[in-house]
């Protein structure tokens, strides 16, 4: 089964600084959170929009929503790889799906999905692609409709809930 990596997937690298790492000697939840960002900056410049044309056209890219599902821990001094895939897009919004490799592995660390925002900045407010960015989108969503199912895209935080009967326990 060929996995994203095969799929020409945009993809970040990085290593996990000690100024990342918490007092359990793993990399503290909020910078997978950080190194999924700076995937997304990668991705951006890759779609059009590098800070050269922000800049010019007065656009940017603001993130609606994030998810990160933490699968494995990794320590400092790591290297990181992120894999990007769009799972969907419209006129002014991109799903994107992170996947996080730790050094040369083949089973995600992390994994993560977001919900962006094209934006004109002097409102701001939201618009439509503009025509190059959108093809670029629009040719990657295709390129990535062969891959496999994203395994962690779409999934929802919750308890169970109990009945009033047992509501007092634990």
């Amino acid at each position: 089964m060929p996995t994203p990596h095969h799929a020409s997937l945009p993809c970040y690298r990085d290593v996990v600084r000690a100024e990342w790492v918490d007092y359990n000697g793993h990399l503290r939840d909020a910078f997978y959170m950080l190194i999924f960002s700076f995937a997304t900056d990668a991705l951006i410049d890759v779609i059009g929009l590098p800070d050269s044309v922000r800049k010019e056209r007065g656009r940017s890219i603001y993130t609606l929503e994030a998810h990160i599902n933490y699968l494995h821990e990794i320590k400092e001094g790591v290297q990181v790889r992120v894999d990007m895939r769009v799972l969907g897009h419209d006129a002014k919004r991109l799903h994107l799906y992170l996947e996080m490799f730790a050094d040369d592995g083949v089973e995600p660390v992390a994994a993560g999905e977001q919900m962006l925002l094209h934006v004109d900045t002097s409102g701001p407010r939201a618009v439509a692609f503009d025509l190059d960015v959108e093809a670029r989108v629009r040719s990657l969503a295709e390129a990535h409709t062969v891959l496999p199912a994203a395994r962690f895209a779409g999934r929802v935080i919750a308890l169970p809930v109990k009945s009033p009967r047992n509501s007092n326990e634990v």
